[in-house]
């Protein structure tokens, strides 16, 4: 364990306010951002962090139980998640086509997305938090299980046996599921994104750009990523670990372009029949 959350959790249970202040505000960005990429809606990650954090307080004593006060973090927000119908409602592959024809059909969806683009600060487009936005969509059409999994492991930096004891799966079996959400995101991708398939076939990224961003050229804007240069010779795992470190980057909850994806995800989850 980690001495100084040790020492935070030891002094928060004998009625230390300060140190349990502390450990929230140490850790409350992780928690809300994993449960924003659970759910995909940045209410219910709000609600259900304040969830996790009345869970703690009310089981400090349980800190010792696990192998670090990060994983029985992490283990109290994915229990909090699971019992959420946002978080547990799989999405179809095809969920952001659906959004795209919804909008399409309905001028009132794209008026909002021009009114929150010109109006709000944090609304600004960028094609490497839009890469971030479709990776939480595709992530929503695993099984939950891979979802939680994938995500521990491959975003938030947890070895198989941390997501093995957040999950109350053994080792072995996490590893399967690991490997099959990994197989699964590589072939979707492959399949879908245009930016590394010419014949992919999702193009949201150039479509946006140039309805948000129309003074970048779409090249100079392609140009600044590294996932568009290593597809020149890619291999599917090369691109899926240069997708994950660039949404290792990015906070969904704080960037440049948060409020703007929180309106195409509102579309999204409307097309997907969980809104």
């Amino acid at each position: 364990m980690d001495a100084s959350d040790i020492q935070l959790v030891a002094q928060a249970i004998s009625g230390d306010d300060d140190a349990f202040a502390q450990l929230v505000l140490r850790y409350q960005g992780v928690i809300k951002s994993y449960l924003y990429r659970l759910t995909a809606c940045r209410e219910d990650a709000e609600d259900l962090a304040q969830e996790v954090w009345i869970r703690v307080f009310t089981q400090l004593g349980r800190a010792e139980e696990r192998s670090s006060v990060r994983t029985w973090l992490f283990a109290t927000a994915t229990q909090v998640a699971m019992e959420h119908d946002r978080a547990r409602a799989r999405w179809p592959v095809e969920a952001q086509d659906k959004a795209k024809a919804l909008a399409d059909a309905d001028p009132e969806i794209l008026d909002l997305l021009h009114q929150t683009h010109w109006e709000s600060p944090h609304a600004r487009y960028e094609m490497r938090e839009h890469i971030d936005f479709c990776f939480t969509c595709i992530m929503k059409t695993l099984p939950l299980d891979a979802h939680i999994a994938f995500m521990l492991c491959e975003i938030y930096d947890c070895t198989d046996a941390e997501a093995a004891e957040v999950l109350g799966r053994s080792v072995e079996a996490v590893k399967g599921v690991l490997d099959q959400a990994r197989t699964t995101m590589k072939r979707i991708f492959e399949q879908r994104c245009r930016l590394i398939n010419q014949q992919g076939l999702c193009h949201q990224c150039p479509e946006l750009n140039g309805l948000f961003n129309p003074y970048q050229a779409e090249p100079q804007e392609l140009a600044k990523l590294e996932l568009v240069r290593a597809a020149q010779h890619p291999t599917p795992q090369d691109l899926l670990v240069l997708r994950t470190a660039l949404v290792r980057s990015i906070d969904p909850l704080n960037a440049a372009g948060t409020n703007l994806h929180e309106v195409l995800m509102q579309v999204v989850r409307q097309a997907s029949g969980s809104e």
